[in-house]
């Protein structure tokens, strides 16, 4: 094959590829969505989150939370966290909260999500954030791994680094259920057909040693689910007499067969909606 023929099948591969990601303008927003096929970062002007006042019953997850991601603002080495534990208790709330919370000393404090099925990219998005002159919560919502999921390979450059190390200006913060990041059933499976059951799982299990912070969420009780209806109420001056209030809101959780965060604030939206009551 001469030289023409290399060169036109060259450019034919250069127009096909995509173009390099351009440096994302971190000013426009505080937060930003990553996205793949193309590679770019969606600004987020408004997020969708909660005052951190309005988050009861996580006392110490939140202050621990709020400490470590001060810390990483203002410049000094912090923790990547992972937040485990029963749905619905403000897991994902807490992560948004802080941030929205710190962003008025930290305004170069940028929150950026990244989805589990994009995992895969994330060395990409870790190259674009390293040049840029702010501080960043790589945050990913829901992260688990199935028993044949190779994502979690990824997910060890976001919190080991690899030779270049995790950059100095990102802190990984994920949330998920379970608490070595995979179900129990596939973890007992693989102990069980391995040749070396203790090192068959022994590679995903410790990804959650590698998070510095270890987050619990426990399912509330009903005091904390009233104190959380309570709270909301109190915020955006919703008056309901407390025995009817009460009555309302417990038969509300029986009917879905829990009680949490999430429920409570659920409830609350029909109650407010109910009293004619607009929820920014």
């Amino acid at each position: 094959m001469d030289n023409q023929a290399l060169n036109r099948i060259a450019d034919a591969l250069e127009r096909m590829a995509p173009a390099p990601l351009a440096a994302p303008d971190f000013g426009a927003a505080p937060a930003f969505v990553w996205h793949v096929e193309p590679d770019r970062l969606e600004p987020v002007t408004q997020v969708n989150r909660v005052d951190l006042d309005l988050l009861v019953g996580i006392n110490r997850s939140r202050d621990t939370l709020l400490d470590n991601t001060r810390r990483f603002a203002a410049g000094f080495k912090a923790n990547n966290a992972l937040l485990w534990g029963a749905r619905g208790m403000g897991k994902s709330s807490l992560v948004k909260a802080v941030h929205g919370t710190l962003q008025a000393d930290f305004p170069d404090l940028k929150l950026v999500e990244l989805q589990r099925e994009d995992m895969g990219s994330v060395a990409r998005l870790l190259n674009h954030l390293r040049a840029a002159p702010h501080r960043f919560i790589l945050f990913c919502d829901d992260l688990s791994f199935s028993h044949d999921d190779q994502h979690y390979k990824s997910l060890k450059a976001v919190l080991d680094g690899g030779i270049e190390g995790r950059p100095e200006n990102v802190v990984f913060y994920a949330t998920s259920n379970r608490r070595h990041l995979m179900p129990r059933d596939m973890i007992e499976n693989e102990r069980s057909s391995a040749i070396n059951p203790s090192e068959a799982v022994e590679e995903k299990v410790s990804l959650s040693d590698r998070f510095g912070l270890w987050l619990g969420f426990h399912p509330c009780d009903q005091d904390e689910y009233l104190a959380m209806i309570d709270r909301y109420c109190a915020a955006y001056g919703v008056s309901v007499d407390a025995e009817t209030l009460r009555a309302e809101a417990i038969e509300w959780q029986a009917t879905r067969g829990a009680r949490s965060g999430r429920v409570a604030w659920q409830f609350f939206v029909d109650l407010a909606g109910r009293n004619g009551v607009h929820i920014a």
